[in-house]
């Protein structure tokens, strides 16, 4: 009796150690190269997708302040595709979007390029604490 405990406890304990890895290393892969924000983010990046470069400063839009986010995406695939950037700053209850990239024709990103998108948060007078920021692909 006491030999199907241990084993279901190794067995338990091996399964809860897979899936730590697992996250962690979806978090390492997930985080862009260079980040000049101060905020906690969270990532859902694409894995079609990665982010090299990500900041968040203060600036004007429209003569007013504002939060502008900057993002520079590459394409990491052997195939042209188009993105969705969603960015949400979770502890103002706003939210910004882009298509990477915008316009074209046809409007894709080519195999490892790279394209720089600034997203402002009109009226926004200080930084974010709390950012979330979402890449998908996008079929064309």
């Amino acid at each position: 009796m006491m030999r199907v405990n241990k084993v279901s406890l190794i067995a338990a304990l091996a399964l809860v150690m897979t899936w730590a890895l697992w996250i962690a290393g979806c978090a390492t892969n997930c985080q862009p190269v260079k980040t000049a924000c101060k905020a906690n983010i969270e990532w859902q990046i694409a894995p079609e997708a990665e982010v090299t470069e990500f900041n968040c400063e203060m600036g004007k839009y429209n003569k007013e302040p504002a939060l502008i986010i900057t993002t520079v995406v590459k394409n990491i695939t052997d195939k042209p595709l188009r993105y969705r950037l969603n960015v949400f700053l979770l502890d103002m209850d706003k939210a910004a979007g882009s298509l990477i990239p915008a316009k074209g024709k046809p409007p894709v990103l080519e195999p490892g390029k790279t394209m720089k998108v600034n997203l402002p948060f009109a009226k926004t007078s200080n930084l974010s604490k709390k950012i979330l920021v979402v890449i998908k692909t996008i079929e064309i």
